[in-house]
């Protein structure tokens, strides 16, 4: 603005001070300030037991570093490779991540912004596994040829020190081992290095004397193993579901073999064979039994059965379904040390769109509460919208209501476990609320003042509808594929507390707020919005109106029809005049919160189903919602619940507009006032009075057209 007033004649003041405009736009930056949601394809995960924060590694390149509620930063690779394995330096702030490149990466994590330190690029190996001993500063790097290179996490270079395959296994030996797929320090001494191969080939290698102490077969292929902390016995996974037991004092054969799913075959011979179990941890505790915690390895015969993880503990077992596959998972102990009691208190189980973590100290073993936003995309989300500057008491209102909703579903009472990190909320003060709407037809209202993102209230439109049966679902199906619910547009006016979506089977549903509890029956209005430009119609020469404009001669049949109308008649067998939804009847238990007033549907007309909404906008100070597609545009009063408007799209753009006007000068004005009023008792005079302006020299207050509707913009609260 300038800020300087003007006279009259619209010019600027003697006295006014020429503003001269300083700003540019190099002055303006957009950029990328927080990021929320679950991470996109996640392939990898890492945890620092002291610092108690988690790495979460992605497809895309990205890595997410979580800490306590607030605490999540988001990096990525330059190269966009994806993140195969991430390893913690415990305590030391920093993380090695190897991507699908074959690049490592050293991460440092102790500025405000993480960037990496090192790089180092392995031309001619694939990376399968990493694995850094507890405050070592030598990385082992299991390649898929089967060699194993160490890596100094100092300096970030090859040491030099390599086991080729070929030395690992024995000389008399000739077939690969296959990728090292495991790497692991032993508890008892870090010196000692067992290596897992992929044919079912462990190795135990003495670092200093260079040569294997140990070697081991087994004819199932292995996938992870694990230590006891004692570090005299080890478990591993294998590919047919079973869990083999090794002691380090007689290495040649397993001393217990373990199909936790399998049958018990009646003649005493091996259990039939299961999924293969990918990954195992083998965990002690002080003061109860040993915990064994696997993912897959469930029956064959369960074919239709979730992704799931086995939790051992003594004799129970005790199977968790999951609703997505299972990326990883990791045992959060109490101890960094690997020769203690590791005393495990919970498990982080990281799937491909959810992020759980187990509570182990209680024996329902329930999961705790998330308190990241990643359920943003719990439903695809189909609109979204951003409101700042917010009424003070807004926040807090939805809150109350949104607390109402919550059942208890049995989450774990203790506190998150990842809990590491700081944050600070920042300068900013003013209320800023997100909207997102979803596939489902539900709606999630987000507090986004803060750095976090934290769910305030949410709102299902789908129950206002009766269920859809199969037949009905064929019937909607021919204008939406699928999520007959899903929502397009929103418009809110958080003064008013007024709300309004547009679905997506040309739906538009109005909500009040309230703060009670009510049950009430659904008003609903149904509207025919569209129309059809039919032959033009010549009047004759003798009952021609005297006009000098050629377009006052022609005259459009339009047919706006509300439902109900004669218009709305059908052939038989032909749909008309039935919305793609059905409202129900019965009186309706609408909980505190925002309840439904009104729905308006568009009908099917004369077969054609309704064109989807385009264009949404709610006024609350004259009590209308005002909506529009490719066919026309109605105007709803929602106070009186009646139709007001309904334009075709021919009627706002072309000629028939009944409200157009022409421009003439204004001495052409006066020499037709005398014509004019000599044709007000003549047929022609119908036509005129049709030009003229429903509200022309009644209800204009200075120069601005008001509704009879009008109203002060109302609290909305009640």
């Amino acid at each position: 603005g300038t800020g300087g007033g003007t006279t009259g004649g619209g010019r600027a003041g003697a006295g006014d001070a020429e503003i001269s405009e300083t700003l540019t736009s190099d002055h303006f930056q957009i950029c990328k300030t927080v990021r929320h949601g679950f991470p996109c394809q996640p392939t990898a995960l890492a945890y620092d037991p002291v610092q108690k924060i988690l790495a979460i590694g992605c497809r895309t390149g990205a890595l997410r570093i979580l800490g306590r509620p607030g605490v999540d930063c988001y990096c990525q690779h330059d190269s966009g490779a994806a993140v195969l394995h991430l390893q913690f330096l415990i305590n030391e702030g920093a993380l090695v991540s190897a991507c699908a490149d074959d690049t490592l990466h050293l991460w440092n994590l102790r500025q405000k912004r993480p960037a990496i330190l090192h790089s180092l690029k392995f031309n001619r190996e694939r990376i399968t596994c990493c694995h850094l001993p507890f405050q070592s500063k030598w990385l082992y790097v299991g390649t898929e040829r089967g060699n194993m290179y160490v890596v100094n996490i100092e300096s970030f270079v090859l040491s030099g020190y390599v086991i080729m395959w070929n030395k690992a296994i024995e000389l008399s030996t000739k077939t690969h081992p296959g990728p090292v797929v495991h790497l692991s320090d032993s508890p008892r001494d870090e010196g000692k290095l067992l290596m897992g191969f992929e044919s079912g080939t462990v190795v135990m290698w003495d670092v200093r004397s260079k040569r294997a102490e140990f070697r081991l077969y087994y004819d199932e292929a292995i996938h992870s193993i694990s230590w006891h902390h004692e570090g005299k016995q080890f478990m591993c996974s294998h590919s047919d579901g079973s869990l083999t037991l090794w002691n380090l004092k007689n290495p040649s054969k397993p001393f217990q073999i373990i199909v936790p799913h399998g049958k018990v075959q009646r003649d005493g011979k091996k259990p039939e064979s299961c999924k293969p179990i990918l990954k195992v941890d083998h965990k002690t505790c002080r003061n109860s039994e040993t915990f064994i915690i696997f993912s897959g390895g469930l029956s064959y015969d369960k074919a239709c059965r979730r992704p799931s993880l086995t939790i051992m503990h003594g004799k129970s077992i005790t199977v968790l379904e999951m609703d997505y596959p299972i990326v990883d998972f990791i045992t959060l102990c109490e101890t960094p040390y690997p020769n203690e009691f590791q005393d495990p208190n919970a498990v982080v189980v990281l799937l491909e769109k959810d992020l759980i973590v187990v509570d182990l100290t209680q024996n329902n073993f329930p999961i705790f509460e998330n308190p990241y936003p990643m359920d943003v995309h719990e439903s695809p989300v189909t609109c979204s919208e951003y409101f700042a500057d917010c009424p003070p008491d807004l926040i807090p209102a939805l809150y109350s209501v949104g607390a109402k909703q919550q059942k208890q579903q049995g989450y774990s009472t203790k506190e998150w476990p990842i809990g590491g990190g700081t944050w600070n909320l920042g300068a900013q003060t003013y209320p800023e609320i997100i909207i997102t709407g979803h596939a489902d037809g539900s709606l999630k209202f987000w507090d986004a003042s803060a750095i976090t993102l934290q769910v305030l209230y949410k709102l299902k439109t789908s129950k206002v509808f009766e269920k859809q049966k199969v037949k009905d679902r064929k019937q909607t199906a021919e204008i939406v594929e699928e999520d007959p619910y899903a929502i397009q547009m929103i418009s809110w006016c958080p003064e008013s507390r007024m709300f309004c979506v547009a679905g997506i089977s040309a739906h538009v549903i109005v909500y009040r707020f309230s703060k009670h509890e009510v049950t009430s029956e659904i008003l609903a209005l149904e509207l025919r919005l569209q129309y059809e430009v039919e032959d033009i119609v010549t009047p004759e020469p003798e009952s021609a109106v005297p006009f000098t404009d050629a377009s006052s001669q022609l005259s459009f049949s339009k047919t706006p029809t509300l439902s109900g109308s004669a218009n709305a008649l059908a052939p038989e067998g032909v749909k008309d005049s039935i919305p793609c939804l059905k409202v129900k009847t019965r009186p309706v238990r609408m909980a505190p919160g925002y309840q439904t007033d009104l729905i308006i549907q568009l009908v099917w007309i004369d077969g054609e189903p309704p064109q989807q909404i385009t264009s949404l906008a709610v006024s609350s100070a004259y009590g209308l919602v005002t909506f529009g597609n490719c066919n026309g545009l109605a105007v709803v009063d929602f106070m009186q619940k009646t139709i007001l408007l309904s334009m075709g799209t021919i009627e706002l753009y072309g000629t028939s507009d009944p409200f157009q006007r022409h421009v003439r000068s204004p001495r052409k004005s006066k020499q037709l006032t005398a014509g004019l009023n000599e044709l007000l008792d003549t047929p022609g005079s119908l036509e005129v009075e049709r030009c003229k302006s429903p509200t022309s020299g009644r209800d204009h207050v200075n120069g601005v057209c008001t509704s009879p509707t009008s109203q002060p913009c109302n609290t909305g609260k009640r």
